[in-house]
Formats: structure tokens, C-alpha cells, sequence
């Protein structure tokens, strides 16, 4: 089977690619293993969505079709760090209608999946798992284990942080585990969050709370491994009264919503995200801290930069020359760079015992909140990717 471009993995990044694509000329193949399903409760993986990505899946017609409430808007985020530094963001007095909104992934991602369904230009390959990938001069092709083949111009990995494509294409990732792990959980609170999002940098790991619809919070704890193994441990009573006391019991006493989970950490860096026949995006080109909250949004903005180059090629140009996937390299070198060096920066400067650093760490916090340019100016950068 022939065609312009084939998306290997079809999750949030690589579903919305190929969404965004729906007007080009392009031919596209999406190869995913299961299409997704919405739990019947709420789902363990929850995003925080950047104003920035909450625009670009409305310019996708997905937006407005999600059913918002399940969707709750931030419109403050209170950050502590371990010895009194104290930092405030408000997206009223930063100009914008809310900081971030948080919801599930799968809300997302069944509603882009319900797009492809209808787009003209996409065959959804589903289920299907490739088992050997061939770059040539003139195109690439993918082998599937029941033993299809497809081939195309362009192959782009949207396969996660240990992407099949990446790994088959030879190009390398640099790996840095930070011994920890993301311990994740819905919670109902005692008191109203008031759209109010928490984060705790402690001398055990970062802490944060996100409001959810109905008087919800989703906790990740990012904790070190033999932490994050007691927590899970735990029995829910204990785990709940846990979490209410490490972030000073805020919002009163919690009760356990959905299972616990956990999911090491670590910083992955690719030496590039564009090779002849291949373009990286999202976990597949970038892994960072999840302190930041800004993991799905890079691959929303991958997808949003990658589809843009694409759609403007004239239909005689090869979308696999390296020429023009340089553009969309070029396009995304900031944003992932900054960003996983601040928070790669600032998870260890958190992790160090270092008196020196833990005052230095928390001057600079309570320095930043007295200073209202670069306070809101690092608010539109999390949420727009500019300053």
C-alpha cells in the first residue's frame, strides 16, 4: 500500500498530525496497536492542557466537541518551595482566561479518533504492529508482523519515549534516569479547590495537585523509587491522609477515586528529530520532568509545527527530503530545549541538600514573585511558547 506519509503511532501527538492534516493532499497511513476507549469512571492519566493546545485542537474541530465537564480550568497555581519560598501565578492578572485546563487524556483522545474516522485522507491501520522499517533514496517502508507492507515519502514517530521508529531508524537517545517515579491519583477533596492548582517542592520530591471537574484533584507525586514504592503500597486510608498532610491539608481530608500509579522518570534528549524519510514528535523526540506539566503540550505543538511545514508543500515536493523536515526542526529547537533544561535544572537544584542551594532556591522563588514582568512573562511562555 502507497502513500505520502505514514504516522506510527497513533496516540494524542501523532492522532493530532494526522487531525491537522485533513485539508493537505497528502495520503496518510496512522498504524496503532488499539484504538482508544473511555474508561467507565475517570481516567488515571490526566493532562494539564496549555492555552496554546487547547487553540490548536479548536482550529482541529475537536475542542469544542469534548465535554467540558469533565474539564476544569486553572486560574491560579500556588508553587512552595522546601524552606518558605513561595511563588503565585494568576492567569487574570498574566491577561489570560485560565493558566491551563486539566482533563483526561483518553477525552481528548477518543474525540481525535472519532475525527480520523471521518477524514477522507487517513487510513487507520488498527490494529498494527510494525516489525521492520527500510529507508531508501526514494521513500521508506514499513513491514507489519501480519506481514503487510506500506511505504510512503515520510514515516514520523509519534511511537512514545521508546519509539520502534526511532530505535530502527539508528538515531540515538541520551538517557538520564532521575531515580524516581511519578506516583498518580484521583482524589475527592473535603474542601473546594477553587480552580486553584498546588505544587510542593520538598526534600522528598515535587508534589502537585491539579483541580479537577467536580471538586476533584489529580496528585502526581514525583518522588524518589523507595518512596514512590511506599506510597503505592499503602492502604488508601493511609495513602489519602499522605497526601492531605504533605500538602499541609489544603483542602481538607481526601478520598480514593481511581488506583494508584506509577511510572519511572527520566530525562531523554535525541541527538536530532529529523533524519532522510523521518521527523520525530513528541515523547518520541523529547522526555522531560513532569514538574512542568508540559509534556503532551510539546507534542501538541510538534504535531501543530510538523503539519503546518507539510500542508504548505506544493504536491510535486518530496515531504521526506531532509530539506524540508529541517524546517520543522528548526520550528521546534526552543521551546522543547528551554524547557527541559529548566526542568531538569530545577529538579535537581530541588534534590540537592546543599543549604547553600536550598536558600538559593528559595530566594530566587520569593525574588520572582516580586517581580511582575518576568512573572507573567514566564506565564505566557507556559502558555503560549513565546514570550
Amino acid at each position: 500500500m502507497k502513500f505520502d506519509l505514514i504516522i506510527v503511532g497513533g496516540g494524542l501527538a501523532g492522532a493530532a498530525l494526522a487531525v491537522a492534516l485533513r485539508r493537505a493532499h497528502l495520503k496518510i497511513a496512522l498504524i496503532e496497536q488499539a484504538a482508544p476507549r473511555r474508561p467507565q469512571s475517570w481516567d488515571q492519566r490526566i493532562y494539564a492542557y496549555s492555552p496554546a493546545s487547547a487553540a490548536f485542537l479548536r482550529d482541529l474541530g475537536v475542542w469544542d466537541h469534548l465535554d467540558h465537564n469533565r474539564l476544569a480550568p486553572v486560574a491560579e497555581m500556588h508553587i512552595h518551595g522546601d524552606a518558605g519560598g513561595e511563588l503565585r501565578f494568576n492567569a487574570y492578572e498574566s491577561g489570560l482566561g485560565e493558566l491551563a485546563w486539566i482533563g483526561e487524556s483518553s477525552l481528548v483522545h477518543v474525540e481525535l479518533w472519532e475525527s480520523l474516522k471521518r477524514q477522507h485522507n487517513v487510513t487507520l491501520v488498527c490494529p498494527g504492529v510494525p516489525a521492520a522499517l527500510s529507508i531508501a533514496t526514494e521513500g521508506a517502508s514499513i513491514r507489519l508482523e501480519d506481514g503487510r507492507m506500506l511505504s510512503a515519502a515520510l514515516v514520523v514517530a509519534a511511537d512514545g519515549r521508546d519509539s520502534w521508529v526511532r530505535q530502527e531508524a539508528g538515531i540515538g537517545a541520551d538517557v538520564t534516569p532521575y531515580g524516581e517515579m511519578g506516583v498518580v491519583a484521583n482524589l475527592r477533596a473535603e474542601r473546594s479547590h477553587r480552580a486553584i492548582a498546588f505544587q510542593w517542592f520538598m526534600p522528598d520530591g515535587v508534589l502537585a495537585w491539579l483541580p479537577l471537574a467536580d471538586g476533584m484533584v489529580s496528585i502526581v507525586w514525583s518522588a524518589p523509587d523507595a518512596l514512590a514504592r511506599e506510597l503505592i503500597e499503602l492502604p488508601e486510608a493511609a495513602f489519602c491522609a499522605r497526601v492531605a498532610a504533605a500538602g499541609g491539608e489544603r483542602l481538607g481530608r481526601f478520598e480514593m477515586l481511581t488506583p494508584r500509579a506509577a511510572f519511572p522518570l527520566r530525562l531523554m534528549r535525541t541527538e536530532t528529530v529529523v533524519r532522510p524519510r523521518i521527523a520525530l514528535i513528541g515523547d518520541a523526540a523529547h522526555a522531560i520532568h513532569p514538574l512542568s506539566g508540559h509534556g503532551i503540550n510539546l507534542g501538541f505543538q510538534d504535531a501543530r509545527a510538523l503539519a503546518e511545514v507539510l500542508a504548505a508543500l506544493p504536491a510535486w515536493r518530496d515531504a521526506g527530503d531532509l530539506a524540508v523536515l529541517r524546517a520543522y526542526a528548526r520550528r521546534r529547537a526552543e521551546e522543547p530545549f528551554v524547557l527541559q533544561y529548566a526542568t531538569h535544572g530545577l529538579s535537581r537544584l530541588f534534590a540537592s541538600a546543599n543549604p547553600l542551594a536550598a536558600g538559593l532556591r528559595n530566594v530566587g522563588m520569593n525574588l520572582t514573585g516580586q517581580l511582575p514582568v518576568l512573572k507573567n512573562a514566564l506565564v505566557r511562555y507556559a502558555a503560549t511558547g513565546r514570550f
